[in-house]
């Protein structure tokens, strides 16, 4: 991980990225307003220096992930990116004010690259998101004062830190998506150049600015002044007319290059006339189209640069390897070398003789320096032919001999034989080293080996992990609570307040049977009967087990609770005089039908059921008759996001669902496993 995050700052470093533009923004600002609004916010991460991402979870759609990067995009996203072991300071303070809050709003201010998400908790925060220049993310209290910024800035007219209060960017120009002919007239009068530039300066940008032009009979070229009244009329209507199409009309597109390899260029929320040419890719939502534009690159990015990273590491073992061969070669070399040079002595044992015999005899009357002088000029003069094989002799006595194109050394001092042995005990020096070097080189070869496989690992993890989440198009019940009875009936629960009402008014019949949890903050539970048969008693004890486990008794830590039933013409939405009901809430007239002492745990397993595999927590029996494999959980100390995963590695070996459909199915409130014999002792035999 601690590489990762190495590779993932190299690459925020290194890459441009084009960043959202202010009409970008716009489109993007009401996308999310249907998304997020109203979800919950749970733990924020910062994946890289300067990206935050928000993971949010919204009842009966689960999970979303608010991916924001300083200075270049906001929006949702499928593709998770790895993050810090140690998350960094700025998640952590997000974490602390914001985790357990429910985003209220979410606008673009003053159609600048500004968007401001609103988060109430026991206090409303701002999270502000600055996509201009090099951009920002930003925490305020609500006093609109800093209580922390991801980057500090400070500018003449503005800072950007802690305990400051947070002023927008100087405004430049006219919110050119809120005016009317007059605003444009004056800024028209004060430029002094060409309209196409003028209204791109005014928040437009170069490519929308041609956009619009492209909807009037303007010549783009045309300086702003000169414009007449009816141009300016004209102009409005365009203006109106292309945030009409981004705002009603959407067609998200990624625009590619096909001189570039079909690359990513652009991504524009709407079909554009400079684009019309181009080669590009529909999408249903500009989410999506912004989620495949930025977080593939970024993905494909930190694959390459983990390669890199893999590649240089091996390399240097690579490296070393080439080395070694290298030596052991030059030792085989070595080896006949020497050999070759021994026995080359000793076949030429008396013609070395003789010469040393002539030199012997020379240093009676002359030095080493005089004797080398006196051969080189008998071998220029051709006098002595046996002088030809000596090359060289220096001060030390040590004669250079070419004998038969081999050359060798004779030292005078020492002798034939003792000079022949030098070269044989470097020979054999040699060949005691190739032992040591061929063994090194099989240890460099399986540490190669070991980094490959590594390597290979490490990849395939980075591409699972980074895999786009494939959300399931839930059914009805799974947006709800749900399981299927040991008798075949289908029991719905639930999640809060709105569903409470929904299973009750929606998802009910005549002839239902609803059950609830005898304890405050508890679901509404309803056995659907589509037949006239009378529900089986052991279908009632199912939802009673399912009813107590999904309520507050769970959160509280009891192992056993009391639920009860009655038929649906008890349940009323009318109190009592004087008195006023909470939304969920049901008043129960006449008789309450209790089952005493139920469980408080449930069973969780992957079933068939409606021509799909699904997710299914319930009572134990109910997921005995349909699974193999299942977990049962009770009320205990574990995070449900740490349990999920130990749950998803037990019952999904195939890996069709994701840690959050397992979240989704689990009862509020921490967890533990407990394992079937500790089950069957405790409560024997299942009713």
């Amino acid at each position: 991980m601690k590489c990762l995050k190495t590779i993932t700052g190299r690459i925020n470093g290194g890459i441009f990225i084009k960043s959202m533009s202010n009409v970008d923004v716009y489109r993007i600002v009401k996308e999310l307003k249907e998304e997020i609004i109203g979800t919950r916010i749970d733990k924020s991460y910062q994946p890289t220096y300067d990206t935050i991402r928000i993971k949010l979870r919204k009842a009966g759609e689960g999970r979303k992930d608010l991916v924001m990067q300083a200075g270049v995009r906001i929006h949702l996203t499928d593709y998770p990116q790895p993050n810090p072991t140690i998350p960094p300071n700025f998640p952590m303070l997000l974490r602390k004010h914001l985790s357990g809050g429910t985003i209220t709003d979410i606008s673009q201010h003053n159609f600048d690259r500004i968007i401001e998400i609103t988060v109430q908790k026991s206090t409303v925060y701002t999270l502000v998101v600055e996509l201009f220049s090099k951009g920002n993310v930003i925490l305020l209290d609500e006093n609109k004062n800093i209580i922390s910024p991801l980057k500090h800035r400070k500018w003449q007219d503005r800072k950007v830190t802690s305990h400051e209060e947070y002023k927008y960017p100087p405004e430049k120009g006219i919110n050119i998506n809120d005016t009317n002919p007059s605003e444009i007239r004056e800024v028209l009068e004060s430029s002094t150049a060409d309209i196409t530039r003028t209204i791109a300066t005014n928040g437009l940008g170069g490519l929308y600015a041609e956009e619009v032009i492209s909807y009037t009979g303007i010549d783009k070229t045309k300086l702003a002044k000169d414009l007449t009244d009816d141009e300016v009329m004209e102009l409005d209507g365009a203006i109106k007319k292309l945030f009409n199409r981004v705002e009603n009309e959407p067609h998200p597109q990624i625009i590619l290059d096909k001189e570039d390899n079909f690359k990513n260029k652009d991504l524009v929320p709407i079909i554009i006339n400079n684009y019309r040419e181009y080669e590009h890719k529909d999408f249903d939502s500009f989410n999506k189209a912004a989620d495949d534009f930025y977080s593939k690159k970024i993905v494909s990015d930190i694959k390459n640069a983990e390669e890199d990273a893999w590649t240089k590491r091996i390399g240097k073992f690579e490296k070393r390897l080439k080395m070694q061969e290298e030596s052991l070669e030059g030792f085989y070399k070595t080896i006949d070398d020497t050999q070759h040079k021994g026995d080359t002595i000793y076949a030429h044992y008396n013609d070395i003789q003789q010469i040393l015999d002539v030199i012997t005899k020379a240093r009676e009357k002359y030095s080493w320096k005089e004797i080398s002088s006196i051969i080189k000029k008998s071998k220029k003069d051709g006098n002595i032919p046996e002088l030809s094989m000596i090359e060289s002799i220096d001060k030390m006595g040590v004669i250079n001999l070419k004998l038969d194109d081999t050359s060798v050394q004779i030292d005078s001092n020492i002798g034939i034989p003792e000079s022949a042995e030098k070269y044989y005990n470097k020979g054999k020096k040699a060949k005691r080293k190739i032992k040591g070097v061929t063994e090194a080189i099989e240890n460099t070869k399986k540490e190669i080996e070991r980094l490959e496989s590594k390597k290979e690992v490490a990849i395939e993890e980075l591409n699972e992990k980074q895999k786009p989440k494939v959300k399931r198009e839930l059914k009805w019940y799974e947006k709800i609570r749900w399981f299927i009875s040991r008798d075949g009936y289908l029991v719905i629960g639930g999640r809060d307040a709105n569903s409470n009402e929904m299973v009750v008014k929606k998802y009910s019949r005549n002839n239902d049977i609803y059950l609830h949890c005898d304890i405050h903050g508890a679901p509404s539970t309803i056995v659907q009967n589509t037949g006239d048969d009378e529900i089986p008693e052991s279908t009632l004890y199912d939802a009673a087990c399912f009813a107590s486990s999904y309520s507050s008794a769970w959160s509280e830590g009891f192992s056993s609770y009391d639920s009860y039933w009655v038929t649906l013409d008890q349940v009323s939405k009318t109190p009592q005089s004087g008195e006023f009901l909470k939304k969920g809430s049901f008043v129960i007239r006449g008789r309450k039908n209790f089952i005493r002492n139920v469980p408080v745990l449930i069973a969780i397993g992957i079933v068939e059921y409606d021509d799909d595999k699904r997710i299914m927590a319930g009572p134990v029996q109910c997921l005995e008759n349909m699974c193999d494999n299942f977990v049962i959980v009770k009320p205990g100390f574990t995070k449900k996001e740490r349990i999920s995963k130990e749950i998803l590695n037990i019952i999904d070996k195939d890996k069709l669902f994701g840690v959050d459909d397992i979240v989704r199915n689990l009862p509020s409130g921490k967890c533990d496993l407990l394992d079937i014999r500790e089950y069957i002792q405790k409560y024997g035999k299942i009713r």
